[in-house]
């Protein structure tokens, strides 16, 4: 596309009033500063401002405004979407922005919009402690929070967004404001599992629950072959397992050289992942029939530091590598849901992708759902479609794959997604209206106060009325 041209007096103005750094095409740094974690994602910004803090923030939202600028904002850049960056527009990148402080009497933390979930579990675990993460700790914590946040904890203490106590965040005004339960209250339900639609977050205050430092795992893999009679004992295990309790299943190849050799490497699996929120005996004794569903292929479950388990999937997910996701929320696990994931699972074309089904209910389910914008509190289950692969060449064949997957999967599910596994931004509308229901045009109220001319549409995007 043709560069964006950005007046040079503007430009220093601009510069001179940030503390932190702006990076422009022909920097050295530029590649680097663009780079997100999605190698499918290759965007060129005309300016990147690397922030140092909330005032560089609102410097940077008016410098997009007045220049009419297309406008991203990185956190973790971790969203699979590609929303931390775009062409031709300005990126606000606020990775330099980690701060984490716990308050560990009050059992809070408040933490900058720039860390990720490794950096929040760093600082809690000192006092053992947590608040619900995601699974992978390199995500961003704004990212994940924003959309809704299902992490290793969210049936005993529910969603990222479910133990937030503020948000502090600069509008498309210019105007830093904090929302909470007695500020500004109707944004805040909509910063709840809403994204990123109504300005910059710059912090987040989250209440903090005792969790770890050690904490009962469960990582149990068994041939593919026996996928469907072991979803249908984890749907039994599921219905009665402990609110302590947070698992999930995953199939396809999973290549793991540590764990498999020779043919088993190659061959198509079932695994089971998990944990307990709760004392290591009692986590123990509660994981222990997903070990026994059939004879595992291989189990490396046991007792591990809480922030050690948050890390466990990093290696799977590198930067760099192509990933493509989808999901939907599902009725039930009924026995023809779990054939047609079997048959998905096994035509996926890339040994590293995987269909997945998440266990949800517990205190996600106990919340009130007008209590946040959050949309997937009603359903038992999540199926996430991951394509993961290496090679540019392969991108039509994993993004058919996921897509037909999700078209034959909507039978078993009212269509409603996660925020976090959208697919591409462009296939949103008609989704999020489908996924938010009533609550939609309660956004797009919102949508009209706080941003009504779109300035933050690189998101699930809210369009405001006009």
């Amino acid at each position: 596309m043709a560069q964006t041209t950005i007046d040079t007096d503007r430009l220093a103005q601009f510069d001179a009033a940030c503390h932190g750094d702006l990076i422009q095409p022909g920097d050295s740094d530029y590649d680097d500063a663009r780079a997100v974690w999605n190698g499918m994602i290759d965007k060129r910004p005309a300016l990147i401002v690397r922030c140092a803090g909330v005032a560089d923030v609102m410097a940077a939202v008016e410098f997009a405004r007045d220049n009419d600028l297309l406008l991203a904002v990185r956190g973790g850049g971790h969203n699979v979407a590609g929303t931390a960056v775009c062409d031709g527009g300005l990126v606000i990148d606020l990775s330099a922005m980690t701060g984490v402080r716990v308050d560990p009497e009050a059992r809070t933390a408040w933490v900058q919009a720039g860390a990720t979930w490794a950096d929040l579990d760093h600082e809690t675990q000192a006092f053992g402690l947590a608040t619900p993460g995601g699974v992978v700790s390199d995500t961003g914590v704004a990212g994940l929070t924003l959309g809704g946040g299902i992490g290793h904890l969210r049936c005993k203490y529910g969603l990222s967004c479910d133990n937030l106590r503020s948000v502090e965040l600069v509008t498309a005004a210019g105007e830093y404001l904090t929302a909470s339960a007695d500020e500004h209250p109707e944004l805040f339900w909509g910063l709840r599992g809403g994204g990123g639609n109504f300005g910059v977050v710059t912090g987040f205050t989250f209440e903090l629950h005792p969790v770890g430092p050690e904490v009962a795992t469960c990582l149990v893999v068994y041939p593919g072959e026996q996928l469907g009679e072991c979803l249908q004992a984890y749907r039994d295990y599921v219905r009665a397992a402990p609110a302590d309790v947070s698992t999930l299943a995953f199939a396809g190849v999973i290549p793991d050289e540590e764990l498999f050799a020779g043919d088993e490497r190659d061959a198509f699996k079932i695994a089971f992942l998990g944990c307990h929120a709760g004392a290591v005996d009692a986590g123990t004794r509660a994981l222990e029939p997903l070990r026994e569903f059939a004879t595992p292929m291989a189990d490396v479950s046991g007792v591990m530091p809480y922030a050690e388990f948050q890390q466990l999937l990093d290696e799977d997910y590198p930067d760099g590598l192509r990933y493509y996701w989808k999901s939907l929320y599902l009725d039930g696990l009924s026995d023809a849901a779990i054939n047609r994931i079997q048959y998905w699972a096994e035509a996926a074309p890339s040994p590293l992708s995987t269909v997945d089904v998440w266990q949800l209910g517990g205190a996600i389910a106990d919340r009130d759902g007008r209590e946040s914008a959050f949309a997937g509190r009603h359903a038992p289950y999540l199926l996430g479609v991951e394509a993961n692969w290496e090679a540019p060449a392969a991108d039509g064949a994993n993004v058919e794959w996921v897509r037909d997957c999700l078209d034959d999967m909507r039978q078993f599910s009212d269509g409603s997604v996660y925020l976090n596994f959208p697919g591409f931004l462009e296939e949103g509308d008609a989704m999020l209206q489908t996924t938010f229901g009533p609550a939609y045009e309660r956004l797009v109220a919102l949508k009209d106060e706080y941003d009504p001319t779109n300035l933050f549409s690189r998101n699930q995007n809210i369009a405001p009325s006009g």
